[in-house]
């Protein structure tokens, strides 16, 4: 069991909460997650098992895909409906020129500050540990970049999204900021992530989904191998001589007559498919291996 898992969240569920599940479920400690998802949204997380959990320094900016309701009306203090208001209750009726026009602003490269409550680390914490604790951290803005954002609904005081934006880029702070541009609040109803990376949603299986694949031991058919992950990085074949002085740090070479010279990092894979490190160019056609599978 070394590749990817990817789970369809359930609302309610943490993401460290589905990590436990999937734990017990492949019966394994070594179970990680490719970036979370807030309880109320539901959707594709990816999980890393075995020894594919040391390719997920990989995937730390990995691109999402999103589609969302923004209720307008009034603001949280976390973004989202699980939060407390913090303005006032009030009745609107969207236009969806208006909407059109607010959306705008929000494409493309930009600075975003992260909601109060996230994973953000202020000072080695978590910026939700610190709001739980009632000592919301003052967050500096971040680039990020929203390459696609459609409404594709407009319905009384409701605009349903499509967003497919980099890694780091919170729905919940567009919600924010798109009731703080119409001077009324707003924030995040609901939540679904159709991809992450490579990762989409036809792949997702949902928790009941794998107890049943794993109570008929047939949990593998949900695995994306180690081989299939990081498709952007080429494989370079390996010979059992080879893997083995791989594993021993040593550097190895890729065959002259592909052309790599464009890949800073490719896999290191054996015949029979089994992904032996990553490794860092460091000179034409030969690669230094930086993890070791």
């Amino acid at each position: 069991m070394d590749g990817v898992i990817v789970v369809d969240k359930p609302e309610g569920w943490t993401s460290h909460d589905v990590v436990g599940k999937v734990r017990r479920i492949a019966n394994t400690r070594r179970v990680g997650h490719l970036g979370t998802l807030d309880p109320i949204a539901t959707g594709v997380l990816p999980l890393v098992i075995g020894k594919a959990t040391r390719l997920a320094q990989f995937y730390t900016r990995s691109d999402k895909i999103y589609e969302g309701v923004v209720r307008f009306g009034w603001s949280t203090d976390t973004y989202d409906r699980a939060g407390e208001p913090t303005s006032e209750k009030r009745e609107v009726v969207l236009d969806a020129a208006a909407m059109e026009a607010l959306l705008e602003p929000l494409r493309g490269r930009f600075l975003q500050t992260p909601p109060p409550v996230s994973a953000k680390k202020v000072g080695g914490q978590r910026a939700y540990d610190l709001a739980r604790r009632a000592m919301p951290p003052e967050l500096e803005p971040v680039p990020v970049e929203v390459y696609e954002l459609v409404a594709l609904e407009v319905e009384g005081s409701r605009l349903r999204l499509r967003a497919h934006c980099s890694g780091g880029t919170y729905l919940r702070s567009i919600a924010h900021d798109l009731g703080r541009r119409m001077g009324c609040g707003a924030h995040i109803e609901e939540l679904r992530r159709l991809a992450s990376g490579e990762f989409e949603i036809a792949q997702a299986r949902t928790i009941s989904q794998l107890e049943s694949l794993a109570a008929g031991e047939r949990l593998l058919d949900a695995l994306v191998p180690a081989a299939q992950m990081l498709p952007g990085f080429p494989s370079v074949f390996v010979d059992e001589q080879t893997a083995g002085g791989i594993r021993q740090g040593r550097n190895f070479p890729a065959s002259p007559f592909r052309s790599l010279s464009a890949a800073r990092h490719v896999k290191a894979v054996t015949r029979e498919g089994e992904v032996v490190a990553i490794g860092e160019s460091v000179l034409p056609n030969l690669y230094h291996p930086v993890v070791v599978l």
